[in-house]
């Protein structure tokens, strides 16, 4: 069975510093690439961070390039958003999300989600 439980999440105020994590099992972790989303409320879910299966790749979107950095440790199956420099409007619903590619099938499975506030 397949688990990806994401914690971490809470209420920071801005400035602040939060880093959240994704424990993965069910399947082989090092399989994956390994994305980080967020949802804000009424808005569609935006893709924030990738790294790649063995975690020598990261890519960011824009709002959040030199503040949130990605991580990966394939020997305790977890994946890592560490969040410096906190926004109000990164404010969300925080979800990860494995990527995993076998020949011409994809495979991709949701964590439920951690809450990430920021206010004053």
């Amino acid at each position: 069975q397949v688990q990806l439980v994401e914690s971490g999440g809470g209420l920071v105020q801005p400035g602040g510093s939060l880093r959240l994590s994704c424990a993965v099992s069910g399947f082989t972790f090092s399989s994956a690439a390994m994305r980080w989303y967020r949802q804000a409320p009424g808005k569609g879910r935006d893709l924030v961070a990738t790294v790649t299966n063995d975690g020598h790749s990261t890519n960011y979107a824009d709002s959040v390039k030199g503040r949130f950095t990605i991580s990966r440790d394939n020997a305790k199956n977890t994946v890592y958003l560490q969040m410096n420099s906190l926004k109000p409007e990164d404010t969300a619903v925080y979800y990860c999300k494995a990527h995993r590619v076998f020949g011409s099938k994809i495979y991709e499975y949701w964590g439920q989600g951690t809450q990430v506030t920021v206010s004053s």
